[in-house]
C-alpha cells in the first residue's frame, strides 16, 4: 500500500427530507448569500424540487439568480455564461441541482468567476485554479460521484475535445442526497448511471498496485451492490432501498476513498472522453461498450490474477475445470452480459459513430502520451480496441 493523505471534506446530508438542512448549510459558507442556482433542462421543475428550493430561498430572503439548460456532456459555453452571471450579480455561492453534468459545470463556473481569460485554459494546462466560489449540490442521479470529488469533465464542441480538470478548490462544501429525487430518472439514464459507477470502481480495481487488500474488498462490495440493486431500480423506479443503495455507492465510488494508497488505470475513461467529443453519447453508454473490450485486450498471464478475483469475488463464478485464462474470460463475459442486461449497447456502430472517426479518436485518446497504468496503451492499442468495439 502506498502512502496517502486522507481528506473527505464534503458534508453529506443523506436520506429523505434533507432539504431542511439547505439554509444552514449555505449560511455556514456565506453570511449574506447571493446565489447562482444552476440546473439542467427542466426535470427539477417537473418533479417539484425547483419550487421547493425557490420557496426556501424566498423564505430565507436569499438573493438568487439562475443558470438553466445545462446539457448532458456539459459544454464550456455554459461555464462562460455562468461565470458572466456570477460576475454581473456579485454571486458568492453556487447551488447546483442535478446529475454529474450540472455539478461538473457548476464546479468550473465556481473557478471561472475569478479568472479573467477563457476557462478552457484550465483544461489545457494553460492555467491553474487558484480561487473558487463555495459550491453546494443537490444530487438527482446516481452516476458520476461528482458531489463528493474534486473532478470536473467538460466538452469543447468547437475543438472536438473533452477533458477533465482537478482541484480541491472545486470540491462541493456539502451535498444533499435524497434517494427520492432519483425516482424520476429514466430507465436508460439509471442503467447508464449504474455502468458509470461500475466503471469508476473498475478503474480503481484494475491497479498496478497489487498490495491493496482493503481497498479491493471495499470495491468488490460496491460493485456487488450495484449489480444487485440496479436491476431492481429499473424494474421498480420508486423502490427506496434500491435507489438509496445506488446513491450511496455513487457517494463512495469516486470520492478518493478507494484510490488512497494505490494507482488506478483510467484508460477506459480517456478513450470514452475522446469518443464522446465526436459523438455526444451518454458517458455510461460509451463505457459499457469499451470496458469489456478493454478487459479482454489487456488480459495477460501476468495480470490474470486480478481478473480471476473479479470472476470469483464479484460475479461468484466457480472455477471448476476452467483454466486461469478461461476463468478470467468468464468474468469478463459476465461483465459484458450484465451491461447488456441493463439495456446498454455493446458496439460503437449501435450508437451511430462513424468508423472513419476511429483513427482520430485513437489519436485524441493519447494526446499526452500512453494511457493507463494497469496496462499501458499506445495509439495503436487504442485503435485496436476501438476497431473491436465497432
Amino acid at each position: 500500500m502506498l502512502n496517502f493523505k486522507f481528506d473527505l471534506p464534503t458534508q453529506i446530508f443523506f436520506g429523505k427530507d434533507q432539504l431542511k438542512n439547505l439554509v444552514k448549510a449555505i449560511q455556514k459558507e456565506v453570511v449574506e448569500p447571493r446565489i447562482l442556482l444552476a440546473y439542467g433542462q427542466g426535470s427539477i421543475k417537473k418533479s417539484g424540487l425547483y419550487d421547493q428550493i425557490i420557496n426556501i430561498f424566498q423564505q430565507a430572503d436569499f438573493f438568487y439568480t439562475e443558470l438553466n439548460g445545462i446539457e448532458p456532456n456539459p459544454k464550456i459555453e455554459s461555464v462562460r455564461e455562468g461565470a458572466t452571471i456570477c460576475q454581473k450579480h456579485k454571486i458568492n455561492f453556487i447551488l447546483a441541482v442535478g446529475g454529474g453534468s450540472v455539478l461538473d459545470c457548476a464546479k468550473v463556473i465556481s473557478a471561472a468567476t475569478f479568472y479573467k481569460a477563457d476557462p478552457w485554459d484550465f483544461f489545457c494546462q494553460k492555467a491553474t485554479i487558484t480561487q473558487a466560489l463555495p459550491l453546494g449540490v443537490i444530487t438527482t442521479m446516481a452516476a458520476t460521484s461528482s458531489e463528493t470529488n474534486n473532478n470536473a469533465v467538460l466538452s469543447n464542441a468547437h475543438q472536438k475535445d473533452k477533458r477533465s480538470v482537478h482541484s480541491p478548490l472545486i470540491r462541493p462544501k456539502f451535498a444533499i442526497c435524497d434517494p427520492v429525487y432519483t425516482y424520476s430518472v429514466s430507465k436508460y439514464q439509471t442503467a447508464s448511471g449504474a455502468v458509470d459507477m461500475m466503471s469508476h470502481l473498475f478503474e480503481q480495481y484494475f491497479s498496478s498496485t497489487y498490495d491493496s487488500y482493503l481497498q479491493d474488498r471495499m470495491t468488490e462490495s460496491l460493485l456487488k451492490t450495484v449489480i444487485h440493486f440496479a436491476p431492481i431500480a429499473l424494474k421498480e423506479p420508486q423502490n427506496y432501498e434500491a435507489r438509496a443503495n445506488l446513491l450511496y455507492v455513487n457517494n463512495l465510488a469516486l470520492n478518493g476513498l478507494l484510490s488512497y494508497g494505490k494507482i488506478g488505470d483510467w484508460a477506459c475513461h480517456q478513450i470514452e472522453h475522446a469518443i464522446s467529443a465526436y459523438n455526444d453519447m451518454t458517458h455510461g453508454v460509451g463505457l459499457a461498450i469499451i470496458t469489456p473490450i478493454w478487459m479482454k485486450y489487456v488480459l495477460t498471464d501476468q495480470n490474470c490474477a486480478r481478473f480471476i478475483t473479479l470472476a470469483k469475488n464479484v460475479w461468484e463464478i466457480e472455477q471448476g475445470s476452467l483454466t486461469d485464462q478461461e476463468y478470467a474470460l468468464a468474468g469478463i463475459a459476465q461483465t459484458a452480459a450484465f451491461f447488456q442486461k441493463l439495456g446498454m449497447p455493446s458496439s460503437l456502430s449501435e450508437v451511430g459513430l462513424s468508423k472513419e472517426l476511429l483513427p482520430k479518436i485513437a489519436s485524441t485518446s493519447v494526446l499526452y502520451g500512453e494511457i493507463g497504468n494497469f496496462y499501458k496503451l499506445n495509439q495503436d492499442d487504442v485503435l485496436q480496441i476501438l476497431t473491436t468495439a465497432f
